[in-house]
């Protein structure tokens, strides 16, 4: 008999928690991009937040999956800390809409919904009627793994150490602990419940044991966002506070209340007879008056995770680990946003990089490389090969996740960027190069020829500073500008070649100083080439991702 409920028990658990997984995933595959779209225009109303917050773990059923993605878009600066508080209150009221579905007790029905959402799996093809397929077979599989655990879980009842065993969770602490670890090591708030509902229905746990056990498991959830914000930002941290802060807060409120006032007893009268449905009521009343409770205090919330968690002067983050959290996450609802959002700061730093080296390389042409030469120049250069290899890995990595089509070409032009980018590092690096012959060599040009570095300088500082305000979705950028500067480029270098050759003829450069400075041309006229290979790619970009540059700017 022990063998038979041992296995019952885990073929239960093992059915319930695929039929959740299910259930979960499909969610985030058919609501995921809708979502995350309304998170990025978020306002900072704090009922709009707690409003779209419970919306949205509602669909998705994993409070889990909408903290980690509010910490995502605060690690990259899509979301303010304001913003995000009022999002996970919200999230922890919509993750008790599972228990109260669990409550409906629809068991008998069960293998019926299971077979109509797998049979539409196995005949349709087409892919959204597939995602709401695999909901509907996940809820079916999920009550059947529910009664296989409350099945064989019924014989325990009558096991005195078993049950004596169960009332030992009415002590407040020793509850609390084992819903907090159990939650915990599932990594689902959700699931922990619904298997204590299994126990409630099966008889070996009432609602006076079991009300602990849910408190810490409102504690416990908090593992996946935690696990989540290791390596980020302090910001996103400090979310990830905020949402174990307001559990551990609404914890003792409730701790006080169910030990002072008949608060269990009340909970059982509203659904008689029905422990499943005590559980989520009391689930849901726990995460309601929570959040009433702290609404008023969220930005008092804000001050207190500021104080707990203070700015550090060794803030950098880990480079690649906001990725690799990511892509190890089983909740991938609004990853692409994320990455996306922080593939372009780092795009754009490795944009400054090569502005500063084309300034420079030209400063230098012009008035020759100070005494430490082109190190510096030579440092920033390496800098940005290693910023391209390093960039463009994580872009083949983003683009195995599942995509719009949308992010796909952002994330193909953003390659196209790196490229450009890594190029226009060459040729000042060339530039460079040349000033460091001229000095070694002591050439000399003419007042005409120096006249014209100063031309070449000037119309690549005009382009660069136009390709810095695309990497930052500024509004000033257009194609067109980057355009004119290009064609410019292109006539100049016709000019000036013109001009090169006539001065040779009436005696006025050397040989060296000429071929020296017909390099020169060559590259100055490829940096422009690649500017506007930069630009066209940024004005597809910016139209492709409008909503994210507008909300990244304003929280800047």
């Amino acid at each position: 008999m022990g063998v038979e409920l041992l296995l019952g028990l885990l073929g239960g658990l093992a059915l319930f928690l695929y039929g959740m997984q299910m259930m979960s995933t499909n969610l985030e595959a058919a609501a995921g991009n809708k979502m995350k779209q309304i998170l990025e225009r978020l306002t900072s109303n704090r009922f709009l937040g707690v409003l779209v917050g419970a919306v949205i773990t509602a669909l998705i059923q994993s409070s889990s999956a909408t903290t980690v993605m509010v910490v995502g878009f605060v690690n990259s600066g899509l979301m303010t800390l304001n913003q995000a508080v009022w999002v996970i209150m919200g999230a922890n009221i919509g993750t008790t809409i599972t228990g109260q579905l669990i409550a409906l007790d629809i068991g008998a029905l069960a293998p019926l919904i299971a077979f109509i959402g797998v049979a539409i799996l196995v005949f349709v093809k087409n892919k959204k009627l597939q995602h709401i397929a695999g909901i509907v077979a996940g809820i079916g599989v999920l009550f059947i793994g529910m009664d296989m655990m409350s099945s064989a879980m019924s014989p325990l009842r009558d096991e005195p150490q078993f049950v004596e065993l169960m009332t030992r969770f009415s002590n407040p602490l020793l509850g609390i602990l084992v819903g907090a670890g159990f939650t915990a090591l599932i990594q689902s708030s959700s699931a922990s419940v619904g298997i204590l509902q299994a126990l409630a229905m099966s008889g070996v746990i009432d609602l006076h044991s079991a009300v602990f056990v849910l408190f810490g498991q409102n504690i416990g959830t908090c593992i996946t966002a935690v696990l989540a914000s290791i390596g980020t930002t302090r910001n996103a941290k400090r979310a990830t506070a905020i949402h174990l802060l307001f559990n551990i807060i609404g914890t003792a409120i409730f701790v006080v209340i169910s030990l002072v006032t008949p608060f269990t007893d009340f909970m059982i009268r509203m659904a008689p007879g029905n422990p499943m449905a005590q559980i989520a009521n009391v689930h849901t009343t726990f995460n309601l008056v929570t959040t009433i409770l702290l609404l008023p205090f969220g930005t008092m919330l804000v001050k207190a995770v500021e104080k707990l968690l203070p700015d550090t002067q060794a803030r950098v983050m880990d480079e690649d680990h906001w990725l690799e959290g990511l892509m190890a996450s089983k909740h991938h609802l609004g990853v692409s946003t994320i990455a996306i959002s922080q593939l372009r700061e780092e795009i754009r730093d490795m944009m400054s990089m090569a502005v500063k080296n084309v300034d420079s390389s030209f400063q230098a042409v012009e008035q020759g490389p100070g005494e430490d030469g082109i190190k510096e120049i030579e440092d920033r250069e390496e800098e940005i090969d290693l910023a391209n290899v390093r960039l463009s890995k994580k872009i083949s990595r983003v683009l195995v996740l599942d995509q719009t089509p949308k992010d796909i070409e952002t994330l193909n032009k953003m390659y196209s960027v790196l490229g450009n980018i890594e190029r226009i590092g060459d040729h000042a690096m060339n530039l460079a190069e040349y000033a460091q012959t001229i000095k070694e060599k002591e050439l000399t040009f003419s007042e005409y020829a120096q006249s014209e570095f100063t031309v070449m300088a000037d119309s690549c500082s005009k382009g660069m500073e136009l390709l810095e305000q695309a990497a930052a979705g500024s509004r000033n950028f257009t194609l067109e500008k980057v355009q004119e500067i290009e064609q410019k480029i292109d006539d100049i270098t016709l000019k000036f070649r013109q001009n090169q050759i006539d001065r040779m003829r009436e005696g006025h450069c050397s040989v060296e100083a000429s071929i020296l400075y017909s390099e020169m041309l060559t590259d100055y006229e490829r940096i422009g080439d690649h500017m506007l290979n930069i630009a066209e790619a940024y004005d597809m970009i910016n139209l492709n991702d409008e909503g994210i540059t507008q909300s990244a700017a304003a929280n800047a």
